[in-house]
């Protein structure tokens, strides 16, 4: 059996700052109404994905999903495969909810708490194809670098939820961060080396426009290896 590479005592550090956010009387509805069929609430027992979505398949789990653009324009792609959305700011989660009775999606699910204790706590071993985390809060202050979420130990957690074979895929569009990424990932013997390149995926609207700007965007694909989680 997998040891937890991240025990509780050591989660003290978070990726992200809860802001005020204003939810619209759609969103809330959404909240209201959506949330009792397609959110996952925690209860620290892990999910059983196969009665969650009613079949067996592969499953992708976005960490940090903003507005649910990117998820649901993945899941209406794919309708092969399951995709769990895991976010904590609750106008996105009212958005992407909208997003997702609009499409009619029905392999989609959203989980609202934070993605590190989601993965360690509820998210069994092995459990997934892809682990996505696009564009995550850079920290680019010296001094805030701990905040960041890709750090050793993460690394080794996302691995451990992994299918060997599974896919780790990330992007920045901050090029420091996105040297970060790789040391650390380089540094991982869970992820085979070198990384792959990523599989293709739509563009968000804010990508779109920083693109328009001039903004590079790092993207890279880890392949977790066959061997065993350290």
């Amino acid at each position: 059996m997998t040891a937890d590479p991240e025990p509780a005592a050591r989660r003290t550090v978070r990726s992200y700052v809860l802001r005020a956010g204003r939810v619209t009387a759609g969103q809330q509805r959404a909240l209201a109404e959506l949330w009792p069929r397609l959110g996952l609430d925690r209860d620290h027992r892990p999910f059983d994905f196969d009665a969650v979505f009613g079949r067996r398949a592969p499953r992708t789990l976005e960490i940090g999903f903003g507005d649910g653009e990117l998820l649901c324009e993945m899941a209406r792609a794919a309708p092969e495969r399951d995709f769990i959305g895991v976010e904590v700011h609750e106008p996105g989660i009212g958005h992407c909810l909208l997003l997702i009775e609009r499409l009619g999606l029905t392999n989609v699910r959203l989980v609202r708490h934070d993605a590190v204790e989601v993965l360690r706590e509820q998210v069994p071993p092995a459990a997934l194809d892809t682990v996505n985390l696009f564009f995550p809060d850079p920290w680019p202050k010296k001094r805030h670098h701990k905040r960041r979420i890709v750090q050793p130990e993460f690394l080794r957690l996302v691995a451990s939820r992994l299918k060997p074979g599974g896919l780790f895929h990330v992007a920045t569009d901050w090029a420091p961060y996105g040297e970060h990424i790789a040391a650390v990932a380089s540094a991982e013997p869970a992820f085979e080396q070198p990384p792959m390149a990523p599989p293709g995926r739509p563009r968000t609207r804010f990508e779109r426009r920083g693109e328009r700007l001039g903004h590079a965007v790092y993207e890279q694909a880890w392949r977790r290896s066959t061997g065993p989680v350290g």
